[in-house]
């Protein structure tokens, strides 16, 4: 089948399987997988006009829904962080693309820095996992999909919920939540100011703010994975919607360039993402925690690898 915008010819079938086997697993850590995505429409199908990032963003517009659905189904999406993280994102894709076209036409040293940022994360990451703190930590959720708590601890209503989520505070400077018989606390404007930090990366180059978020939400604020996913999701979500909304305005701008995405095979991406997203949270809460935060590590090496090559 050909694509006009991306000029190119691959199976109709390709794109959505492709789709649905990378964000399959990187979906789990609260990652759409855009960003294996992306290097595979450049050195696979040979589409490298500037249209590519926008039909990548065109991805995670359709596809992520399938798994914020699935998270919210469980009980596991955390409201308040999910604003926290888009009202912060937002105005930095603004803010990152702006930066972009005006002051960064050749931004090397400061891809640079962003590459030792995420080589510390995933480093955290990986120190974790090869030397963790405690021991006996089990997983969260049983063989049936419930979490280990107690019922004694909860009311009847709450342990019955799939996830056993229950939030303590929402205000404008803390949000609290009980999840597997711990309390979380993080403070909003942090939660607000590394998202804002995050989509201004995301506009400044493109990447999907989950891959970032995600890392730090567990690294640094020591939240649980089976909690961050669907907030991570949802950030991402909104970024790409900026983003795609951007590369459509000014495409007219450059008639002799191809800017604006290739819908169709931005669609059939997100067809095979929006399964795959939707399953891998599905199946999530059946995967050890431990291997979870593997597919995050991996998931913020890979773009530091590639910015320091780059």
């Amino acid at each position: 089948m050909h694509f006009v915008v991306a000029d190119i010819d691959v199976a109709i079938w390709v794109p959505p399987v492709t789709a649905f086997c990378i964000s399959f697993f990187t979906s789990m850590g609260g990652v759409s997988g855009a960003f294996l995505l992306l290097p595979f429409q450049v050195s696979v199908l040979g589409f490298s006009s500037p249209s590519v990032s926008a039909t990548n963003q065109l991805y995670n517009i359709v596809a992520i829904p399938g798994g914020v659905f699935r998270y919210f189904r469980e009980g596991r999406m955390v409201w308040p962080l999910t604003a926290a993280v888009v009202v912060g994102t937002l105005p930095g894709v603004v803010t990152g693309t702006l930066i972009r076209v005006k002051y960064l036409p050749d931004p090397r040293s400061f891809k640079l820095f962003v590459a030792v940022v995420l080589f510390y994360i995933g480093g955290t990451l990986v120190k974790d996992l090869v030397w963790p703190k405690s021991k006996g930590a089990g997983p969260v959720f049983k063989k049936q999909g419930r979490p280990d708590l107690s019922k004694s601890d909860l009311s009847k209503k709450e342990a019955c919920t799939g996830a056993g989520l229950i939030m303590r505070n929402c205000g404008l400077f803390h949000i609290s939540f009980d999840f597997n018989g711990k309390t979380f606390d993080v403070r909003t404007p942090t939660i607000m100011l590394l998202c804002l930090i995050v989509g201004i990366i995301g506009g400044i180059y493109g990447i999907g703010g989950g891959s970032i978020v995600a890392p730090f939400f567990v690294t640094i604020f020591g939240l649980p994975v089976y909690v961050i996913a669907g907030p991570a999701l949802m950030g991402t979500f909104v970024t790409s919607v900026a983003s795609v909304i951007t590369y459509q305005v000014i495409a007219p701008y450059y008639p002799g360039m191809a800017v604006a995405p290739d819908w169709l095979l931005g669609l059939l991406f997100g067809v095979g993402g929006f399964a795959g997203i939707y399953c891998g949270a599905r199946m999530q809460k059946f995967v050890p925690a431990k291997a979870i935060k593997w597919v995050l590590a991996f998931c913020v090496f890979v773009p530091a690898i590639r910015y320091v090559l780059g």
